[in-house]
């Protein structure tokens, strides 16, 4: 009970008996929700969503702006959901001015965004088209009716939320090309490493450039008598797609839970809403196997069930404390220099039409964008509920940046919705960058400098901070029973290989022999098999990139093991890959030794250690490795002596004397390539050690064992 009234014992004056029970009354959550058809009057309309213009001549399903106002007794908010592609700053502004004078809710404690749907009326110009001006006019004072309406509908309710995993109905669309398949931006440079949609089983792809956000979470709002009210679920799916106008999976997915919850009809009127969480690179589409197309209609009711039984776990509560918080960030925008400009103005000039008809003609155009605005200024906000926090940002974002959020944010339920207050286009991580494609080309849909997700999880998780009152969480190290066994072998140095990015390859071993990241990986992929229960072991994808790193006085006898996956064919070329190096890096010659994976030149598929050109001694396995699939290997060297051990098998797959192919040893190591960059590998690694002995083969089973037995 939250009261302010105090019994004495002895009183000089009486309190009057109504100003106690005020006091004595907790206070009154409230909610009110709308749905505004905002579905365009006039057609034909233009439609965004693609590289070039595009239109609609009719409704197929209408397209709505629904919007939900709560009131914890002291501080209202706002949040609306609205099916549309993007939606610019200037016109949300607008449209929440115009809230604030019909409801008195401070714009700052307004959050709209937009579901990204490829299949609604341009609202903001993107790539080869423009907006639709007659639609732009439109539609913020629907946008702002909508939130007065669920503002005079505000009545008592009851709260709460959950999530589950829905791990089937997203994937990672973007994928990492093969380093022999590479191809070419719209301004003519052969550097694509990644892209979207590649194509069902395609070889000239390796693996997904990034993780799966596969959480479905629900804030779920009630009448007090437990009567569905609102529902605001967010997932981290693009779109699935569908004929326009259409509000795409995120309207039938509303239809379809109102349905399983019984509230069809129901006074007042339950509106559900699929907000947009980290989906800037997900969809539903699982490139790794053959192609298998649910339909819209099965996919949305997938999805609507999941969210169901989300619900059905709920507890609701009579009351939480609401708080919001904005902030402001400025960032750059990536520029042409001066030759991409005067090569896009010489394309303009050149164009026959007054729109774009190719790529190259629409990247020309969006350079010469980029050039007269060159800085943006973001909102980004945090919203709680209680112990729930929503945190808002105006970009498609990875999925990978929405796990970052989550796993450091102060609440113990959040969720990240994308395309809010704004859209300022693609934010990769960093390290994405390197890799190319169209999520990093430089146009209004992909512009901020390089450096701008990790500014703008930096803010956002400061808001979460400011809104909970509390600190951020740590992003400790949990060993698993896999790392448990290497660290009990006491290892010179332990990379588990989990980081989410940077420039560090941390040693979990308490020696603080860090590693360093080299351009050219992505981080947080999906690891070796682990045996616990639901547990999901990551890796690194190297893509030309190394992790280097020195151990001083590392000697002679010495062991390295690691789990990899090999992306790269075998026949493709002379050697399909090194995972490991010892040697000075860059030397000619590549004095040390190497471990690879033969190609063409060395018995394709097999295991293999060489000890440079100088000595020019090889050591070659029994077994095939085939590509795409995990496996361990441990190599130990006791003077002359090497072995080579597969899959925690006790008898060597090699097994043999080598001479030192450097004298002194090196102390310098490679993981994911050779010393001197060639043939480096194109594949997974986890949990990758070196120790300084030789392991005994039991040992080196051992570990083998405490990862791959029991695999679920």
């Amino acid at each position: 009970m939250r009261s302010r009234c105090r019994h004495f014992a002895a009183l000089t004056f009486i309190i009057p008996l109504t100003l106690c029970s005020a006091a004595l009354a907790e206070p009154v959550f409230r909610a009110g929700a709308y749905a505004m058809d905002i579905s365009p009057r006039h057609f034909p309309v233009l439609v965004n969503g693609g590289f070039l213009e595009s239109s609609a001549d009719q409704v197929n399903d209408p397209v709505y702006a629904k919007c939900l106002v709560l009131d914890d007794g002291s501080v209202q908010v706002a949040v609306a959901v609205v099916d549309s592609c993007m939606l610019p700053r200037d016109l949300l502004d607008a449209a929440k001015r115009m809230a604030h004078d019909q409801t008195g809710i401070p714009p700052e404690r307004m959050l709209i965004s937009a579901t990204h749907t490829h299949s609604a009326p341009s609202a903001m110009g993107a790539l080869g088209c423009p907006a639709d001006a007659d639609y732009v006019e439109f539609l913020p004072d629907r946008i702002a009716a909508g939130i007065e309406r669920a503002f005079q509908d505000l009545r008592p309710a009851r709260l709460g939320w959950g999530s589950v995993k829905a791990r089937e109905h997203t994937r990672c669309r973007r994928w990492i090309l093969r380093s022999d398949k590479c191809r070419a931006d719209p301004f003519g440079a052969v550097n694509v490493r990644a892209t979207m949609h590649p194509g069902y089983q395609n070889p000239d792809f390796i693996g997904p450039s990034g993780p799966v956000d596969p959480e479905l979470s629900v804030l779920s709002i009630q009448t007090p008598e437990g009567r569905p009210l609102a529902l605001l679920a967010n997932y981290s799916m693009h779109y699935f797609g569908a004929s326009p106008v259409s509000a795409d999976y995120f309207g039938r997915f509303a239809v379809k839970l109102k349905r399983l919850l019984g509230a069809e009809g129901a006074d007042p009127a339950f509106v559900a809403m699929m907000s947009q969480g980290t989906s800037g690179d997900q969809q539903w589409m699982d490139y790794g196997q053959p192609e298998k197309n649910p339909g819209l209609e099965v996919y949305a009711g997938a999805l609507a069930l999941a969210a169901f039984e989300a619900c059905r776990k709920i507890e609701h509560r009579d009351w939480a404390p609401l708080d919001m918080a904005e902030a402001k960030l400025t960032l750059r925008r990536r520029e042409p220099d001066e030759a991409r400009l005067a090569w896009a103005r010489r394309l303009i000039s050149s164009m026959q039409a007054a729109k774009p008809k190719n790529i190259p003609e629409v990247y020309a155009l969006e350079q010469v964008f980029l050039h007269d605005d060159p800085v943006r200024e973001l909102k980004l906000q945090a919203l709680r509920l209680g112990d729930l926090g929503i945190a808002a940002i105006p970009d498609e974002v990875f999925a990978l940046t929405g796990l970052k959020i989550k796993a450091q944010s102060p609440f113990p339920a959040t969720f990240v919705i994308e395309l809010a207050n704004g859209s300022e286009g693609y934010i990769p991580p960093p390290e994405q960058h390197q890799l190319g494609g169209y999520t990093t080309w430089p146009a209004r849909t992909a512009a901020l400098e390089a450096e701008a997700e990790p500014r703008i999880v930096e803010t956002v998780l400061a808001l979460l901070e400011k809104v909970s009152r509390r600190p951020r969480r740590p992003a400790p190290f949990v060993p698993t029973a896999a790392s448990q066994a290497i660290l009990n072998s006491k290892p010179a140095a332990y990379f588990p290989l989990d980081e989410w990015g940077g420039a560090t390859a941390f040693d979990r071993s308490g020696l603080d022999n860090h590693g360093a990241f080299e351009p050219g990986l992505a981080f947080y992929l999906e690891g070796a098999p682990l045996p616990e229960q639901d547990a999901l072991g990551r890796a690194v994808h190297f893509a030309g990139g190394r992790l280097k790193a020195a151990i001083p006085d590392f000697p002679e006898s010495y062991s390295v093991e690691m789990w990899f996956w090999n992306g790269f064919p075998n026949e493709a070329r002379v050697v399909a890959g090194y995972l490991f190096s010892r040697g000075p890096g860059g030397a000619a010659g590549a004095p040390g030794e190497h471990l690879g994976i033969g190609g063409t030149g060395t018995s394709p598929g097999r295991l293999f250690l060489f000890n440079g050109n100088q000595r020019g001694q090889t050591l070659v396995g029994k077994t095939e490795i085939k590509p795409r699939t995990w496996h361990h290997v441990a190599l130990a060297r006791e003077g002359k002596k090497v072995r080579l051990h597969l899959d925690g098998g006790l008898e060597p797959e090699i097994a043999g004397e080598l001479e030192a192919g450097a004298s002194p040893p090196s102390s310098q190591l490679f993981f994911g390539g050779r010393s001197d960059n060639y043939a480096n590998f194109e594949g997974k690694i986890d949990d990758a050690a070196v120790y300084p002995r030789a392991l005994i083969p039991q040992e080196i089973a051992a570990h083998h064992q405490a990862r791959a037995s029991h695999r679920p």
